[in-house]
């Protein structure tokens, strides 16, 4: 499910069409959107990377779900509560950082 890939030269089209696309883990508290992929950030070796990416599938953080950022802890904004459709999940800012998220339109966050 790995969408949207920084690294590369890519194609311009596609990365004005996700250039409102962010990481979950770098979003403000209150934020609402709507999940468009998992992207591991580099420096993870690749096996790390691919048990993240399937462990938070098997939560739920799939394609078309939303997402509202709901508190941050005190240290270091870790962890990260967020609402995933109906519910509630905590990841460390690391793995919320693999979650791309599109934040809804009209200021609704």
């Amino acid at each position: 499910m790995s969408l949207y890939k920084a690294d590369g030269a890519g194609d311009q089209a596609r990365d004005r069409a996700n250039a409102d696309v962010i990481r979950l883990g770098r979003a403000p508290r209150g934020l609402r959107g709507t999940v468009v992929g998992i992207s591991v950030l580099r420096g993870a070796a690749a096996s790390e990377g691919e048990e993240l990416e399937r462990r938070l599938l098997e939560i739920g953080f799939v394609d078309g779900a939303s997402v509202e950022i709901l508190h941050e802890g005190l240290i270091g904004r870790d962890p990260v509560a967020v609402r995933l459709d109906d519910m509630r999940v905590a990841l460390r800012r690391r793995e919320a950082d693999a979650v791309l998220v599109r934040p809804l339109a009209g200021g609704d966050n």
